[in-house]
């Protein structure tokens, strides 16, 4: 059975469909939680067995049919080892399981500066779970495309990704919020950020490697040389799964030398200079929502002095986020922008003691409260908070509120930050001004007389429309008011009279 592609190129929603399509027949034996330490997995090898073959092919006419020269690693980005290749497992009928875990495994061993670990741990050898007839159909399906340069570039592929990553969003709801953020709220916090060629990226709990990537895109579009960030891209990731995707994101997004690590980022950070934390000009996340158990033991003496505004509570690991980030940041050219839940701005005792802490240090610039149910897996509202090392000088000493919590658009499941309301917020950011209702920037000085309160209610006041009623509109609803109040009562009594309270 060949491959197939129609009119040459490969389309987004063709590719897309394909690979939901392959998702559907794990359903069943398993879970949907696990499609991606799967699904992935799998479209990378295709991925890179496709790609391999063109280059071979482009080397062997070169070379007027030299096999040997065709071979040579110097004519591959990634090295393929002998029967390690998608052909070699698809040819097979038995064992497969066993086939593709091995060949994976040579490829990352082939491959040990870019690809070590990058299949990651799935137990393709679990017969109970994954039969050979099923990998069998798996292989066939994915067989059926070719994902080479030639017919499947790489922005094409990097976007087909990002939609299976929201469809399984989708499907696991809770577990989601650990590795999807919607692509709108990470295109807002990188406008804010507004990365330049050149500078560097930094991500402390980068998931899917999303806004990594969607800070690559915007110095692209915004006409910067992309090949200025190669090596300037860092990220790091708990789970081995979650890093690993984060990995393949990026590849198949077509991005070079970047540095994408596991392992706990408040325990144990992969990037340090000397006895200090390595420096980034960008700093941005969307780390765990008030993480339990997050490394306090470890922070009491932290070795790079993280906690320099104080050491948060035991029970929420948000302002061990907010100081890891900022000690990341560059001297001068550093700016950061963080998402967290509400509770960052108002909760006292240890974090209130951080956030007077922070206040005087005067690097918070903003405070912009988002919408309701924007993310996957909780219906909170969430803040995003941005910070400069050096702020503008009209900006020192103040902080801009901004109330975008009705910004966007009602769905059924979950509601949607559209791109006019991105558009929006951006603008109220840029101008740093008040605006009536929506913003207001407020001095140092005032945040103090409310003992460094950020809830955003505080400070931006609702516009309240006046809501004009006739004389007759208004008794009508006074008499509706007091029918249903007397109704409530009635229904009182006898609930009471019921149990034997009313005598």
């Amino acid at each position: 059975m060949g491959v197939f592609v129609l009119n040459g190129d490969i389309g987004i929603s063709q590719l897309e469909s394909h690979l939901w399509q392959a998702a559907n027949i794990l359903r069943g034996p398993v879970d949907a939680s696990d499609f991606k330490s799967y699904i992935f997995p799998l479209l990378f090898f295709k991925r890179i067995s496709d790609v391999y073959d063109e280059e071979y092919a482009v080397a062997l006419d070169e070379s007027d049919g030299d096999i040997e020269y065709a071979q040579f690693p110097e004519n591959h980005r990634f090295q393929i080892p002998d029967e390690s290749h998608w052909n070699d497992v698809r040819a097979l009928s038995s064992n497969i399981g066993f086939a593709l875990q091995k060949a994976m495994r040579s490829i990352e061993q082939a491959n040990p500066d870019t690809l070590h670990g990058i299949f990651g741990d799935a137990q393709w050898t679990n017969k109970e779970r994954l039969s050979d007839s099923l990998l069998k159909d798996l292989i066939e399906h994915f067989s059926k495309l070719s994902l080479g340069n030639a017919q499947c570039k790489a922005d094409i592929l990097g976007q087909s990704y990002e939609y299976l990553i929201k469809k399984f969003a989708d499907l696991t709801n809770k577990k989601a919020g650990e590795f999807y953020t919607p692509r709108s709220v990470v295109s807002l916090l990188v406008r804010i950020l507004a990365p330049q060629a050149g500078e560097s990226i930094y991500d402390p709990a980068c998931g899917t490697g999303g806004m990594l990537l969607e800070a690559l895109h915007h110095v692209k579009e915004h006409g910067g040389d992309e090949n200025l960030m190669l090596g300037k891209v860092y990220g790091q990731e708990k789970n081995l799964t979650t890093s690993s995707i984060a990995r393949m994101n990026l590849f198949l997004h077509g991005a070079e030398d970047f540095h994408i690590e596991r392992g706990d980022t408040l325990r144990q950070p992969a990037f340090y200079s000397g006895d200090s934390l390595a420096t980034f000009d960008c700093v941005i996340a969307n780390p765990p929502f008030s993480l339990e158990k997050w490394g306090e033991d470890v922070w009491i003496n932290d070795p790079y002095g993280r906690n320099f505004a104080g050491l948060p509570p035991g029970k929420s690991g948000d302002f061990a986020w907010v100081q890891h980030m900022l000690k990341s940041m560059a001297i001068k050219s550093g700016r950061m922008g963080v998402v967290l839940p509400h509770g960052v701005l108002f909760r006292m005792s240890k974090e209130g003691e951080i956030r007077r802490k922070l206040l005087e240090m005067d690097v918070l610039e903003a405070v912009i409260g988002l919408g309701p149910n924007l993310f996957y897996g909780t219906g909170l509202a969430a803040c995003v908070l941005v910070f400069r090392e050096s702020k503008p000088r009209e900006h020192r000493h103040k902080v801009l509120f901004i109330d975008a919590s009705k910004e966007f658009k009602t769905g059924r499941a979950q509601n949607e930050l559209l791109p006019e309301h991105v558009e929006n917020i951006h603008r109220w950011y840029a101008e740093y001004q008040d605006v009536e209702g929506i913003c207001r920037v407020v001095t140092i000085d005032e945040i103090r007389e409310n003992d460094f309160n950020l809830n955003i209610p505080r400070y931006v006041e609702p516009v309240i429309e006046e809501e004009s009623l006739s004389v007759e509109e208004a008794v009508a609803n006074l008499k509706q008011s007091l029918e249903a109040a007397y109704e409530a009562e009635d229904r009182l009594k006898a609930l009471l009279e019921r149990e034997g309270l009313l005598s």
